[in-house]
C-alpha cells in the first residue's frame, strides 16, 4: 500500500500513476473540464495548476463538477464490487452443509470459474478450496474437546468421510485429532530462548513448523505464556537443528533484508488464517491500515474484527503484525509493545 496521503503533492503524485490503492481516500476534479475523477483514472493526464482535490464525491458536485462517466467515481469502485461478490461468496460457504463447487461459486457470482478463482485468492489470500478447509478446521477445533468422539466431531464439522477427515486433520490441527482432543496431551514442543535487540525472544515449533515467536522483557514470562498455551504438550529444549532456527528469527529481526521462510504450524480461526495469511503478503519496509486488511478481505467494515485477529496472531515477525497501522498514520497498539513495534518498523525503513 501507499505510504499516508496527506498533501496535495502526495495526491498529485498518486494521479499521476493512477494509483488504485487511493481510490476512496480523495477525488480530483479538472476545472477546465468540470469533471471530478477517481485517482485511477484512465483519463488523459491533466495540468497539476488545473486540478482541485476533494474528499467526497458530494463536495466536488457541490462545487459545480460532473461524475466522470469512464471511472464513475459516484458509483461503487471495481475493487468494493469484486469484495463483495467474494464476501457473498465466503458467506455461502460458511452457511453450506457441504462446500459450494468452484462452478456454484463462480455461477452465483457471475463470473468464469478462472476469474473468480483468480479474484477470490487474490483478495482472501486462499484459494476457495482453501477456505473451506480451513473453515472446517475451525469447527473440528470446536468441536472435538467437547464432543463425544472423534467420529462425532468430523460429522458435526462436515467431513463426509473418515478417509477426507484423516487426510486432513492434522494439517489442519497440527497433531492427530485423539491427541487435540486430549489438550495437546504428547505432542513434542522443541523451543528455545534468545537475546536480540528487541529484548527476549522465544521461539517453539512442533514437528510442523514454528508455532509461537514471542517477545519480552523476562524469559521466565515468555515460557510461562508458552505452558499456558500448550498446557498438556510435552516442552523440550531446543537441539542443535532448531537452535539454527532461532538463529534465523534472530538475525530476521536485526537484518531484514535476509527475509524469513519458515515452516508454520498456525491453529486459529478460518477468519484469523485469513488476517495472518494477508499480513504475510505486505512487503518489508511497507505499511498498511487495519482497513486495507479489512478491504483485502472482503469486509470493509470489519476493521475491529481483523485488529482483534491481528492481536491474537501467535509468531511475532513471521507473520508480521508490527507492520499493519492506524488509518491516521499512528503506530496503535503491538502485543509486544508499541516500542518494539516502533524499532521494527525502523530497521524495515532503512533496508526499504
Amino acid at each position: 500500500m501507499n505510504r499516508q496521503i496527506s498533501s496535495d503533492d502526495d495526491r498529485w503524485r498518486a494521479v499521476q500513476q493512477r494509483q488504485s490503492s487511493a481510490d476512496g481516500s480523495f477525488y480530483y476534479a479538472v476545472s477546465t473540464t468540470g469533471v471530478y475523477c477517481r485517482p485511477s483514472c484512465a483519463a488523459r493526464m491533466p495540468r497539476r495548476e488545473n486540478v482541485r482535490y476533494f474528499v467526497e464525491t458530494a463536495a466536488a458536485e457541490r462545487a459545480g463538477f460532473r461524475a466522470c462517466k469512464r471511472c464513475r467515481p459516484d458509483a461503487a469502485a471495481p475493487a468494493e464490487r469484486q469484495a463483495a461478490l467474494v464476501a457473498r461468496a465466503c458467506r455461502a460457504i460458511e452457511q453450506a452443509q457441504e462446500a459450494p463447487s468452484l462452478a456454484q461459486l463462480a455461477q452465483a457470482a457471475g463470473l468464469s470459474r478462472f476469474h473468480f478463482h483468480r479474484l477470490f485468492k487474490r483478495i482472501t489470500g486462499l484459494a476457495p478450496k482453501a477456505y473451506a478447509a480451513a473453515l472446517r478446521a475451525q469447527r473440528v477445533r470446536q468441536k472435538l474437546p467437547d464432543s463425544g468422539s472423534v467420529t462425532a466431531a468430523m460429522y458435526d464439522a462436515g467431513f463426509s468421510s473418515n478417509a477426507c477427515f484423516y487426510a486432513q486433520s492434522t494439517a489442519a490441527l497440527g497433531m492427530m485429532p485423539s491427541a487435540y482432543r486430549r489438550g495437546g496431551t504428547g505432542v513434542a514442543i522443541r523451543f528455545a530462548i534468545a537475546e536480540c535487540s528487541l529484548g527476549s525472544i522465544l521461539v517453539a515449533a512442533t514437528d510442523r513448523g514454528v508455532c509461537a515467536i514471542t517477545l519480552g522483557d523476562e524469559p521466565e514470562a515468555l515460557l510461562r505464556d508458552l505452558q499456558d498455551r500448550f498446557p498438556r504438550a510435552q516442552l523440550m529444549g531446543g537441539d542443535a537443528a532448531f537452535e539454527a532456527i532461532v538463529a534465523t528469527v534472530v538475525g530476521f529481526v536485526e537484518a531484514p533484508a535476509s527475509g524469513l521462510d519458515l515452516p508454520l504450524d498456525l491453529q486459529g480461526t478460518s477468519f484469523q488464517l485469513r488476517v495472518w495469511q494477508a499480513l504475510r503478503s505486505i512487503p518489508a519496509g511497507e505499511t498498511v491500515t487495519y482497513g486495507e486488511i479489512a478491504r483485502r478481505l472482503g469486509m470493509p467494515q470489519a476493521s475491529r474484527a481483523v485488529g482483534a485477529a491481528i492481536a491474537a496472531n501467535p509468531v511475532a515477525v513471521a507473520v508480521p503484525c508490527h507492520r499493519v497501522i492506524r488509518s491516521d498514520g499512528g503506530l496503535s497498539g503491538y502485543r509486544w509493545g508499541v516500542a518494539r513495534k516502533r524499532v521494527l518498523l525502523a530497521l524495515e525503513g532503512r533496508h526499504a
